[in-house]
């Protein structure tokens, strides 16, 4: 009789990762919404991942890191840099061009719950467990109310926007439970440069095919191209990747339920955006979610009481 693997948490260093994690890519969705200004979706995307593969590239160089040279490093940078940045970055920013950059966050949380889905199907040290399957459905209930049911009785580009956020957060809890396999035992640094680079080859020429050659960004474009590429990619994935291993897949899904309200917050003052009062609710059941997904917060709840 084999004994029960032990389940995966995540510590308080972990915890606070996650929250500059998330401080970060709620950043991103304001950062989408200023740079659509003056470029377009794949011009966005695509400046994006190349900057943030240079620069890792240059510190691996700096640091004489060890870059694995197999045909298999290779396929599984191409399999993340296609499911973890093309197809999540290019339907997020379109996403942004019909819908508010807060409501996007709120619909990014559902990564969350994919993750968590994944993560139990394919890890045996991240089973689902009833706690975990009512946060689940809690969270799920959260992003139904969000998108509410007006989105389904009158599709049009704000609903079809609204599907886009939630196709990309699927698609990064694929990438998620993939990478936690193929990417173990190689430093953050060289995974994250890898399948950014696999996403420069794919973005750079798609890029310039559906938009040419686009004007070199000014001011706010500028900064914003800069902040995704160097801050949201760049430095984010060196802390993804670190988190991914410590504490696996599903709990790592749990930062995109943190990122909702930094791009509520952001939204709301950088460009006045404003939401309908269900995406709050949806807010508070998609946060009720995460609550009973981690359930640390229940416990201390129940021991207090019962002391």
């Amino acid at each position: 009789m084999t004994a029960p693997i032990p389940q995966r948490h995540l510590t308080l260093q972990g915890w606070a990762l996650l929250l500059l994690l998330a401080l970060i890519w709620g950043g991103s969705f304001t950062a989408n919404h200023a740079a659509l200004a003056q470029m377009p979706v794949a011009t966005v995307v695509a400046c994006r991942v190349t900057g943030a593969a240079l620069v890792l590239w240059a510190y691996i160089a700096l640091a004489r890191l060890p870059v694995p040279k197999t045909w298999a490093f290779a396929r599984n940078a191409l399999v993340l840099g296609v499911f973890n940045n093309v197809v999540p970055f290019s339907l997020i920013v379109w996403g942004q061009t019909h819908i508010a950059s807060g409501l996007a966050g709120i619909l990014n949380a559902a990564t969350a719950l994919f993750s968590v889905l994944l993560a139990a199907a394919v890890f045996p040290d991240e089973r689902l467990g009833t706690r975990r399957l009512i946060g689940v459905i809690l969270g799920l209930a959260g992003v139904a109310v969000v998108i509410g049911p007006d989105a389904l009785a009158h599709f049009d580009l704000t609903s079809l926007g609204q599907l886009a956020i939630l196709g990309a957060g699927l698609s990064y809890a694929g990438a998620a439970a993939f990478g936690r396999q193929a990417l173990r035992g190689i430093r953050p640094e060289v995974g994250a440069a890898a399948m950014l680079t696999a996403s420069s080859l794919i973005m750079l020429p798609t890029a310039l095919i559906l938009g040419g050659i686009p004007p070199l960004p000014q001011g706010q474009t500028l900064a914003a191209l800069l902040y995704l590429s160097l801050i949201a990619s760049a430095l984010a994935y060196r802390l993804f990747y670190t988190i991914l291993q410590q504490a696996g897949a599903g709990n790592l899904g749990l930062v995109t339920l943190l990122i909702t309200p930094f791009a509520i917050l952001f939204g709301a003052v950088l460009f006045h955006e404003t939401l309908p009062p269900q995406a709050f609710g949806g807010v508070a059941l998609l946060t009720l979610g995460m609550v009973v997904l981690d359930g640390r917060p229940l416990r201390y709840l129940a021991s207090r009481f019962s002391a």
